[in-house]
């Protein structure tokens, strides 16, 4: 728990690192027009916070553990689809490029951490819940089902409120999809590499306490 609150603040000292960066860009080119990464890095938090509350319900009904679960990964992929954001460094700007870069990579890398630790906390809910092969199949299921919405979020425009808000719609876009592999051969190639890259990463952080770990021991 101490290490958690430990990692929380230094969360917010990077939270607050951003603000600054996007205040000063706002005040140094006039343009309000990088001001939605503070929307996508809230976003990015709700699965975040959202996740803290799996050890609270992990006694509770069914239903509630469901509930909770499903809201999860209903916000997720919004945590990995900030890393798309990337790609607003190929516009012009009145800002030097390497402020941009530094902006927009501070924002994609707290999205993809938020992302991880929840990732890890999911795992691990499920663990107490389900066999070790389930979750063995579960994770990578998560990813690539998390990668296809950062898809139809980053390509179709879609939200997670759209579930709610619009679901035949977006019910029958990502039907079609499935349906009709073949002629969306390009959803589901973006789909498989955002789901490669984005399992490499969450296993690399999971091994790196091992890591650490074994390099403390070599150098005892």
């Amino acid at each position: 728990m101490k290490t958690m609150n430990s990692f929380n603040k230094l969360l917010m000292l990077f939270m607050l690192f951003i603000a600054l960066l996007i205040s000063f860009r706002i005040f140094y080119s006039g343009s309000i027009r990088y001001i939605f990464m503070s929307w996508n890095i809230f976003l990015a938090w709700i699965p975040y916070a959202l996740s803290a509350y799996f050890v609270v319900y992990q006694q509770k009904q069914p239903w509630k553990r469901a509930f909770l679960f499903c809201s999860w990964f209903l916000f997720f992929p919004n945590a990995l689809y900030i890393v798309t954001d990337l790609v607003h460094l190929r516009t012009e700007s009145t800002m030097p490029w390497w402020y941009d870069t530094i902006l927009i990579f501070s924002s994609a890398f707290i999205g993809l951490l938020m992302a991880i630790v929840s990732l890890l906390r999911a795992e691990s809910f499920l663990s107490n819940m389900l066999p070790k092969k389930a979750i063995l199949f579960l994770m990578p299921m998560i990813l690539f089902i998390s990668s296809f919405g950062v898809y139809l979020g980053r390509f179709q425009r879609w939200n997670s409120w759209d579930v709610v808000g619009n679901p035949l719609s977006l019910g029958y876009d990502i039907a079609a999809k499935i349906l009709n592999p073949f002629d969306h051969y390009k959803v589901w190639a973006i789909t498989i590499l955002f789901t490669v890259i984005y399992s490499l990463v969450f296993y690399f952080i999971k091994m790196m306490p091992r890591v650490v770990s074994e390099i403390k021991d070599a150098g005892q």
